[in-house]
């Protein structure tokens, strides 16, 4: 059976919730820290691994793929075991992820390194099948976007530190490291490659521990288990009366809602190291770039705890969202150098509000024998961030890479389109 936390909680849950927002929060300061590490993993792992551009976006590729690949058994594991036993799950399955490292980084073998991003990646699609329709339904439906920017923040922080720290770590002098490596001769330049990829084993070592302890106490921190026959939208809707196909057309277009947006936002972080390095910059600025790029996130995260629902409505936001990030595009197309990389870190402004209004949209009215089906298949729209990046490094391919982020133009328009058919039903809704 699905379970489903109600949107009209008790007086003694409703005074719970501060705690319960912040133990999510938690879980999605991990989402961030292990998620937008990537962004420095792949000129990591392209000096380490001797990689060309192409390869080393598969990086982005084995771990969003993950979430397209196991969203629906996820589904069903959370469906046997609950949320919260599900939560556990996902995190020692993240862990052991994080100590396939070890090998990888002992044998310096590219592909047990990708191995290792999907089973990341398969944690985290347990994790995410969960804690993304339990803080949507935690309060108010009116309200979800805004606690989604809350755990946007949580996220974008972790993933701002996260480049920094694994920057520091794992491409130290970078530039210097370079140069020292086109002067040795093939067996120097061997040793010198195993030596940094062993960088990589302590710090990985450290976050497999971390997921360990959390899933052991996660058990002590009280949070409600989903209850069953409770309904999104603040009404009680029996199983029998609305099935899974009542609302496909929504949730359909959602999934590809998150598959955009999961491009733009993966594009935007993952990409702006390469192209720094691309548009002249060192390799010691580059590596930081993913980091700006997530401030700029969370400072639209900050900007949607304010505002939403007080001064804009979620659905408003997410329209502004999208022409906005529709018109930076434009703008890092047709400026170049810094002014262009520039433009591509505000992409994560204009990013920031998009994935927190889809999921209040997509799964409003939904019963709860649906809402896992519908979940997992929201998830599994992650996969832009894997296919993405792939077709922005095959359009660079044929043009360059600053012309090819056009690609992110038709995501832009598609979630223009998918907003304002939100504000459409919203206020058709109200009319009645």
């Amino acid at each position: 059976m699905s379970y489903l936390i109600s949107a009209a909680m008790d007086p003694v849950k409703n005074s719970r919730h501060t705690w319960q927002i912040a133990t999510i929060g938690g879980f999605f300061f991990i989402f961030g820290f292990i998620t937008w590490v990537n962004g420095t993993l792949i000129p990591y792992l392209t000096i380490a691994c001797e990689l060309k551009e192409w390869q080393a976006y598969l990086v982005t590729f084995a771990f969003y793929i993950s979430y397209t690949a196991l969203a629906i058994p996820s589904s069903r594991v959370l469906q046997l075991t609950g949320m919260i036993k599900g939560m556990r799950i996902g995190l020692v399955v993240m862990a052991g992820g994080c100590l396939l490292f070890v090998p990888a980084a002992y044998t310096r073998y590219y592909p047990l390194f990708l191995i290792a991003l999907f089973v990341v990646g398969a944690g985290l699609t347990i994790l995410q099948t969960a804690v993304n329709p339990y803080i949507t339904l935690i309060g108010s439906i009116d309200k979800a976007a805004q606690r989604m920017s809350i755990m946007g923040i949580c996220n974008k922080f972790a993933g701002i530190i996260a480049p920094l720290i694994f920057g520091a770590i794992l491409l130290k002098n970078a530039d210097s490291l370079i140069v020292e490596l086109q002067s040795m001769d093939a067996v120097e330049k061997k040793l010198r490659l195993d030596r940094l990829a062993k960088a990589v084993i302590l710090p990985y070592l450290i976050l497999s521990g971390s997921l360990l302890v959390t899933a052991f106490l996660i058990k002590y921190a009280r949070l409600p288990e989903i209850r069953p026959s409770q309904l999104i939208g603040n009404s009680i809707i029996s199983e029998t009366k609305k099935s899974f196909l009542s609302y496909r057309s929504n949730f359909v277009f959602g999934f590809i809602a998150v598959f955009c947006t999961m491009g733009l936002e993966v594009i935007a972080g993952d990409t702006i190291a390469n192209y720094g390095l691309y548009q002249g910059l060192s390799l010691n600025i580059s590596k930081n770039l993913t980091a700006f790029t997530l401030a700029s996130t969370l400072l639209g995260y900050l900007l949607g705890v304010i505002l939403i629902p007080k001064i804009v409505s979620q659905q408003k936001a997410y329209l502004y969202s999208s022409v906005l990030g529709s018109g930076v595009v434009i703008l890092a197309v047709v400026t170049s150098g810094r002014a262009s990389v520039a433009c591509v870190t505000l992409l994560g402004l204009t990013n920031a509000l998009l994935w927190p209004a889809i999921w209040p949209q997509a799964l409003r009215g939904l019963s709860n024998k649906t809402l896992n089906n519908v979940s997992a298949i929201l998830i599994m729209g992650v996969a832009g961030g894997a296919v993405m990046p792939l077709m922005y490094t095959w359009l660079s391919h044929y043009t360059n890479n600053r012309v090819a982020y056009l690609i992110l133009l038709p995501c832009y328009l598609f979630n223009l389109y998918y907003g304002t058919r939100g504000v459409r039903e919203t206020s058709f809704k109200h009319k009645i």
